[in-house]
């Protein structure tokens, strides 16, 4: 056996590391091992352990951002709302894309989609009296759990696979029924597996959380990546599917970082409906020094937090959205490339042995997108991350996303060009020769 990577440069980067177990790291960790063993070893990884977008920011927001830098907003504080212009943009890009009217007082930007689920999850569950828990959908963003304990915040979950269609509405209220969810949170598509609620599932969640009263967070951090579905042109259908067609229970967490490209700027919005934003909570007092949840939202969590986005990113985002709400940029076209790669690199994985974990979508086959499943027979989840690391190829256990499914990963594609392809193929295909399907091996290096 000869791996591409000196076995000797991986053990030795993992047990600096200090880690219990490499297939269990975070996705930070695993980014941190993977680029030491890079350095190490002067070997190029196909690196597919984090989310991070491969493409260019849209110039549109680039000549945006740097106009405004020019006009000196660099040196004033910005309103930490958003400026009013952006806040308008923010609300007609909902209605343009998802056929919602919300105001755009309650429309803002974040430090990025994760302060966005930082501070909906401190409000959501400082709400009421009683309801202090978070409920997850899995599997899901392994970090949108960090910030739950960061909080103190207790959460239950479970794996969606198995409870699509109707079989969900039995799933969710089990926990419902307990009396103190204050939330619920999936992402969709969906960070692993790249599944996608259908409207009948969105209807039983959005009738749930209204008769149990409970806030749903819905993570839109791949806005309009169903490529299955041409979701591209503002003001017209099809519209992006939504929880928020069937309930007033919701906020919209969107990032800029998939679909605008825009992940160094670290600028995400949060929408609100006006009845969720004007209530009042019994429990918000105590932490907010007000009854009032919007009051709360942005003069408790958001100044508490980071007073605002940058200046001139506020108007980076304001300058692409304008172009996208008129219809001049097209950002779904931009980012198909990313369904492109992953059609080819599922190939190349299932071509040498590995299978698809997460392979229909509620009676359809999985859509390509920014992330896809993988597992190999013989290896848990676990060990696969390890293994793969003597192969140059990076990517993170299912286990830490939530998921049931023990055996697999998750890949993501962005980091991968068109250029990296035949490298992934070698390396598989040395994988798939090191590791013949049947034989009773161990792993080989640990």
């Amino acid at each position: 056996m000869n791996p591409p990577i000196d076995p000797k440069i991986v053990k030795q980067e993992i047990d600096a590391m200090g880690l219990e177990s490499v297939g269990m790291a975070s996705i930070r960790e695993l980014n941190r091992i993977v680029n030491n063993i890079e350095t190490a070893s002067r070997e190029k990884f196909i690196r597919m352990e984090m989310g991070v977008p491969g493409l260019d920011p849209p110039q549109i927001a680039v000549n945006s951002e740097i106009e405004a830098l020019k006009k000196g907003v660099g040196s004033k504080y910005p309103p930490f709302d958003g400026i009013p212009e952006l806040k308008t943009e923010i609300s007609g890009f909902v209605k343009n894309y998802l056929d919602k009217e919300i105001n755009p007082i309650s429309c803002f930007p974040t430090v990025g989609s994760m302060q966005g689920c930082f501070m909906a999850m401190m409000c959501t569950t400082r709400r009421m009296r009683g309801k202090d828990k978070i409920l997850f959908i899995d599997p899901g963003f392994p970090v949108n759990k960090n910030q739950a304990r960061v909080l103190g915040v207790p959460f239950e979950n479970f794996d969606v696979y198995e409870y699509r269609g109707e079989k969900l509405r039995g799933k969710l209220e089990s926990y419902l029924k307990q009396g103190d969810v204050a939330a619920i949170m999936y992402s969709n598509p969906n960070n692993p597996a790249w599944i996608c609620f259908t409207d009948t599932e969105l209807e039983i969640i959005g009738d749930l959380a209204t008769r149990y009263d409970c806030i749903v967070l819905e993570d839109l951090a791949y806005f309009g990546m169903d490529f299955r579905m041409d979701y591209s042109a503002p003001g017209q259908p099809p519209f992006i599917p939504t929880v928020a067609r069937y309930t007033e229970n919701y906020i919209l967490l969107i990032s800029s970082s998939k679909s605008f490209s825009l992940a160094g700027q670290r600028i995400g919005m949060t929408a609100i409906p006006d009845s969720l934003f004007n209530s009042e909570g019994d429990n918000l007092r105590p932490w907010f020094n007000t009854d009032n949840f919007g009051y709360a939202y942005i003069f408790g969590a958001m100044y508490a937090l980071s007073s605002g986005v940058s200046h001139s990113n506020q108007y980076g985002l304001l300058g692409l959205l304008k172009a996208v709400n008129r219809g001049e940029y097209n950002f779904v076209e931009e980012v198909k490339e990313y369904g492109d790669r992953a059609r080819a690199m599922k190939k190349y994985f299932t071509d040498n042995g590995f299978h698809i974990v997460y392979d229909m979508d509620d009676g359809q086959k999985i859509a390509d997108g920014f992330y896809f499943t993988i597992s190999y027979p013989g290896f848990t989840g676990v060990e696969l991350v390890e293994e793969l690391l003597y192969y140059g190829i990076s990517a993170i256990s299912l286990t830490t996303t939530g998921s049931d499914r023990h055996e697999g990963l998750r890949a993501c594609v962005s980091q991968t060009g068109k250029d990296r392809f035949p490298d992934l193929e070698q390396r598989l295909v040395r994988f798939r020769e090191d590791h013949p399907k049947g034989s009773d091996f161990k792993i080989i290096h640990s």
